[in-house]
């Protein structure tokens, strides 16, 4: 009933009228209150001066019954008092509080010590009235010491205020009682006007949202009303344009999802799909209908409610499906604050996470790699911490020899990483003018590759003749050198031999390594220069293989103008050779 505007209004009007008498109302009580509480003292501050106390006082003072002759005093007074039938004067032993005498002697009977008589008794004159007590009293001391004298007073029962407040307050409901019929009168009137024009705006608004915009709401009047009717015209044009310009956009963002490269899936609450482009059904591999669910489409990719977080918190996980690495993000839709349903944005990594298999696996071959010189180093070490000072100074000397050859081969691995960064940025920096005895480069790496080679139960020899010196960067030759040999050492048999040896020959110098290992097979040959192929991959796991070893060697020989070349027998060994230019001419 009260969800009309008519009846709202009318509600509206009739409390208004309420609120205004019942505030109206209670303003004329509490002035009319005000009033006679102010008459009331004014009076008794008109008779009850200085003057007239004292006068009370010498009559009390000299007189056989004082009660009497205060009484008779008091009388004189009863006019200005406004002593009546509603207001009456009292006499009373200050030391009791019994009454003695006054204007009418029924007090006796029912008389109440208030607080002013109370006050008077302890020789103070008590003035204070309270607006919701049933009287107004003032009571007066006279010669008040000791518990001796009297007390005079007066004292007024409110009859007078409470019919006038009671003929107000019968006035008050009959002008409200009125007020609220012409109210109601007024508030049908004022609802018509009101909400004829809503009315009339309420059938344009349900068309509009029907989707006609073909007629517009008609302006009867200037006022707030026809200011908010013109308004609708105008909303109602903008959703019009608005929804035409939603249209397009949508064309545009299906044309956008239909050609773009990564997958979109759009799921509504249900699981149901909303929407998927080709590219998606390209890589999850099949084609969906309209009635699939999520299920279908991830079937192996559950989503937890509160890992869907409603501040647009996406979800990105990898998953795997036709054989391709899908990089998927889950985001919520929503509608204002409401969610809607779940967007999946496909991404495929395929080609990428290779790579970062391959980056993980150089990362592992790394830290192997650098497991070989650190295992000599605490080899050589704990030898000369057990051996003390039983040890000859030349032994220990060649021991420590080798741990530092250890450790700068360490850097020179390191090294080998910064090489490849720097040979595939083309700024790679060498100190060619350094002389090279490629005899001693040898030597230091055989010595430096002994004990490894023994624990292998292999044998290593070097018989390099005495050569020209070359010129070229001594480090990255003598890299060069200690992969070629490691490898040897790495894939050889237990009881096998490693053997280096060179020589000269056409205006160029050579360096062969030779090992009686597993060989490598046909197939791999052209490819065993290729960065990060290795032919035994599980072998070359164990042994701490990177993969990069040969291919750093063919870039370095290579800058230095010479030439890198394997032979090899599968099952019989394999012999790497290279040659570098006596004149250290490169070819840069």
């Amino acid at each position: 009933m009260f969800r009309s505007l008519h009846m709202k209004l009318v509600l509206i009007m009739v409390l208004i009228m309420v609120s205004v008498m019942a505030v109206l109302g209670t303003y004329m009580i509490s002035s009319i209150t005000t009033y006679n509480i102010d008459t009331f003292l004014s009076q008794m501050t008109m008779v009850f001066t200085p003057e007239f106390i004292s006068t009370l006082e010498e009559t009390e003072r000299g007189s056989e019954n004082p009660a009497s002759e205060l009484r008779e005093v008091m009388n004189a007074y009863s006019g200005p008092l406004g002593i009546g039938e509603d207001r009456s004067f009292y006499i009373l032993d200050a030391s009791t509080g019994r009454y003695l005498s006054g204007s009418d002697d029924s007090l006796a009977q029912n008389m109440t010590l208030t607080p002013n008589i109370l006050k008077a008794m302890e020789g103070k004159v008590g003035e204070d009235v309270e607006r919701l007590s049933t009287y107004f009293d003032v009571a007066v001391p006279i010669n008040v010491k000791n518990g001796d004298g009297y007390v005079v007073g007066v004292m007024d029962n409110k009859q007078e205020l409470n019919e006038t407040s009671w003929n107000l307050f019968t006035i008050l409901i009959r002008a409200m009682l009125f007020g609220i019929l012409v109210a109601i009168l007024l508030s049908f009137f004022l609802a018509k006007t009101i909400t004829t024009p809503i009315e009339r705006l309420t059938r344009q608004a349900i068309r509009v949202g029907e989707g006609d915009f073909s007629q517009q709401a008609e302006v009867y009047a200037q006022d707030e009303l026809g200011v908010l009717t013109e308004r609708f015209n105008e909303m109602s044009g903008a959703i019009r344009d608005n929804l035409r310009t939603i249209d397009d956009e949508r064309g545009k963002l299906d044309t956008l999802f239909t050609h773009m490269a990564d997958g979109v899936v759009a799921f509504d609450t249900s699981g149901k799909i909303m929407h998927i482009n080709p590219e998606a059904e390209k890589m999850l591999g099949r084609s969906f209908g309209p009635d699939a669910l999520y299920r279908d489409v991830f079937a192996d990719l559950a989503v937890e409610e509160k890992d869907m977080a409603d501040d647009g918190q996406y979800i990105e996980v990898d998953y795997e499906t036709n054989k391709r690495t899908l990089k998927v993000f889950l985001a919520p839709l929503k509608i204002g604050d409401e969610r809607s349903g779940i967007m999946a944005v496909l991404h495929d990594i395929t080609q990428q996470k290779r790579l970062d298999d391959a980056r993980k696996e150089f990362v592992a071959n790394v830290s192997h790699e650098l497991r070989t010189p650190l295992t000599n180093i605490k080899g050589y070490t704990e030898t000369l911490i057990d051996a003390g000072e039983d040890m000859d100074f030349e032994t220990g000397r060649r021991f420590l020899e080798i741990v530092y050859n250890e450790a700068d081969r360490m850097t020179r691995i390191v090294k080998d990483l910064l090489t490849l960064t720097k040979l595939d940025y083309d700024r790679m920096e060498n100190d060619m003018t350094e002389d090279i005895n490629l005899k001693k480069v040898a030597e230091s790496v055989a010595m430096s590759m002994n004990i490894e080679a023994e624990k292998q139960g292999i044998s290593l020899s070097c018989l390099v003749p005495e050569m020209p010196v070359i010129k070229g960067d001594a480090d990255r030759i003598q890299q060069v050198v200690m992969n070629i040999v490691s490898n040897a050492v790495k894939y050889n048999q237990p009881g096998g031999r490693v053997d280096i040896s060179g020589g000269t020959r056409s205006g160029s110098v050579f360096l062969t390594v030779s090992d009686t290992g597993l060989g490598i097979p046909a197939e791999d040959l052209p490819r065993i220069f290729e960065r990060f192929y290795r032919v035994d991959k599980a072998r070359s796991r164990e042994k701490g293989g990177t993969g990069l070893g040969l291919a750093i060697a063919k870039e370095i020989i290579e800058f230095h103008g010479g030439s890198i070349s394997v032979r090899s027998e599968e099952g019989r060994g394999t012999s790497v050779t290279m040659t570098l230019p006596i004149s250290g001419e490169s070819h840069e």
